[in-house]
């Protein structure tokens, strides 16, 4: 798997590099704060600072996850990249287990696509980038993995294996979704609308 690092990890980064500037206090003085309330509990300890500084929620969840040392792949690139075969992994445990092959051809299609392609795992998904996500694999139940496409702009038909799920209409660029239960389901019709959504994103 070709991994990019998920936008969100620099966009937390950016905010913890700027929290002096917008909050009057430094990252280390905000360690001392956080450390004083005597948790190693991330939400409890960034309720506390929401209430008593009136932090937002995602400056409060990134200082309280660096000052007790937890998930510093939400925003250090590094320790994304290194966890990201594990968040990958950790979404096909047990029962969902029989699901990653299909997981893994649809990435592996999606990657040769092109090299701009790049696969961001998350806990519960894994977005697939381009310029923007044009496509994201998940484990939708235990016996379904979802092809989520990025379709907006798409001139045509839209075939009748694609569910309709709102897209940039509820604020996501993913418009559309394909079920699929095993590898034989991965067809030309599948890999031609994830080459559609894949070339749609060299035009945005």
């Amino acid at each position: 798997m070709r991994i990019k690092v998920h936008p969100v990890v620099s966009h937390m980064r950016a905010m913890l590099e700027s929290t002096e500037r917008r909050t009057g206090k430094s990252p280390k003085a905000w360690e001392k704060i956080v450390r004083a309330y005597g948790t190693d509990d991330v939400p409890f300890a960034a309720a506390r600072l929401k209430a008593e500084f009136g932090l937002g929620q995602p400056t409060a969840m990134v200082l309280a996850s660096r000052a007790l040392g937890k998930t510093p792949e939400d925003y250090d690139a590094a320790a994304y990249l290194r966890a990201a075969p594990k968040l990958y992994e950790a979404q096909f445990d047990g029962k969902k287990a029989d699901l990653k092959p299909i997981a893994d051809a649809l990435i592996a299609l999606a990657e040769a696509l092109g090299k701009d392609v790049g696969a961001s795992p998350t806990k519960t998904m894994v977005p697939l980038y381009r310029h923007h996500v044009f496509a994201q694999v998940k484990a939708a139940t235990q016996k379904r993995v979802d092809l989520g496409l990025a379709l907006g702009g798409y001139g045509g038909e839209i075939g009748p294996r694609l569910k309709d799920i709102g897209g940039l209409e509820n604020g996501d660029r993913i418009s559309h979704v394909i079920g699929l239960e095993s590898t034989d389901d991965i067809d030309d019709e599948v890999f031609g609308w994830l080459k559609a959504a894949y070339e749609l994103d060299g035009k945005s």
